[in-house]
């Protein structure tokens, strides 16, 4: 069909002929090497662990149930290919393209997948634990009860993804993009969100417990009866967002932008938490609390950002040199005069 699948069977067969010559003897390791094209390949069930695949192309063929682990798919592509429970544990794949890919119960636990693009692909029911993904982009993609503990996961692109139900306890997500995400029932314990953007996503339900959302962007979000308790939003902006019955017992709102959010529906606040916030006339509260104006965090944040000025000693200009006195006239004398 092409070099590639040439390759494969040739590979097959080689191991099927060792193994015969060699019965008895210590298991020999097989490597398998190769690239080139294999657009809509059959290739389900497949053993193809430890393969290095350099700049393959794998668009839209079908892997269902195959084996890559250990893999290395630098490079490659697999646009639109149907990988649904395929083992990719401990595969690297820097680099690649799952675009549009069916990954439905795939494993992908302890790969390496940084900088990999898996827009609009369907991850519902994946187990991407302890995987490395720093860089990726999962825009728009589809990952529903999906698996991403102590996932690494800085900068990652999320934005429009469905991310209902996920488990994302302890993943390390600095910076990462949850823009109009959906992430409803969705529980991220533990989680580092530093810098994260939650701008305008669907997080009704989520749990946030005891994660570090120090600086993120929660504007105009939906994060009713959300758990954010022991979590530290220092620094973050809440403006706009939705809190209907969210749950904020012990969470560090210190320097928080409550400006026009309505908390009166919240669980757990405390006077002595909204003391630390930055509110305005606009913010509600629950009964029996009290907003306070955020000047006092607003002089706060000047004292951090602005640099002390500078004292530069300039000297003095010289003063101009005085011109001398003009010489006196000078005196004539005659004979006979004194």
């Amino acid at each position: 069909m092409t070099r590639l699948v040439h390759l494969l069977a040739t590979s097959a067969v080689a191991c099927a002929i060792a193994g015969g010559a060699q019965a008895g003897d210590r298991e020999i390791p097989r490597q398998v090497s190769f690239g080139g094209s294999c657009v809509k390949c059959e290739l389900s069930g497949r053993n193809l662990s430890g393969a290095r695949i350099i700049g393959a192309n794998f668009s839209y063929s079908t892997l269902v149930g195959a084996v890559l682990r250990d893999a290395k798919f630098q490079a490659s592509v697999f646009v639109g290919a149907d990988l649904t429970k395929a083992d990719l544990s401990d595969a690297s794949m820097t680099g690649a393209n799952f675009s549009g890919a069916n990954l439905t119960s795939a494993r992908l636990r302890s790969a390496e997948a940084n900088g990999v693009v898996f827009n609009s692909a369907n991850l519902t029911r994946a187990d991407l634990s302890d995987t490395e993904a720093t860089g990726a982009s999962f825009v728009r993609a589809i990952l529903t009860n999906v698996t991403l503990k102590s996932a690494t996961l800085r900068g990652v692109q999320f934005e429009l993804a469905d991310l209902n139900r996920a488990v994302m306890n302890d993943i390390e997500a600095t910076g990462a993009n949850f823009g109009r995400a959906h992430l409803n029932g969705a529980i991220l314990k533990d989680a580092s969100l530093q810098g994260a953007n939650f701008a305008r996503a669907d997080a009704n339900g989520a749990t946030f417990q005891d994660a570090d959302m120090t600086g993120a962007i929660l504007t105009s979000g939906d994060f009713s009866h959300a758990s954010f308790r022991s979590t530290d939003l220092t620094g973050a902006n809440l403006s706009g967002a939705t809190f209907d019955g969210a749950d904020f017992k012990d969470a560090d709102i210190s320097r928080t932008l409550l400006i026009g959010v309505d908390l009166s529906g919240v669980r757990g606040l405390t006077q002595d938490q909204v003391d630390e916030a930055c509110a305005d006339g606009r913010t509600k509260l629950p009964r029996g609390l009290t907003a306070r104006s955020c000047a006092g965090s607003a002089r706060w944040i000047m004292h951090r950002d602005q640099p002390r000025p500078r004292i530069t000693m300039i000297p003095s200009m010289p003063a101009p040199p005085v011109a001398p006195a003009p010489p006196a006239a000078p005196r004539y004398t005659t004979p006979g005069t004194r």
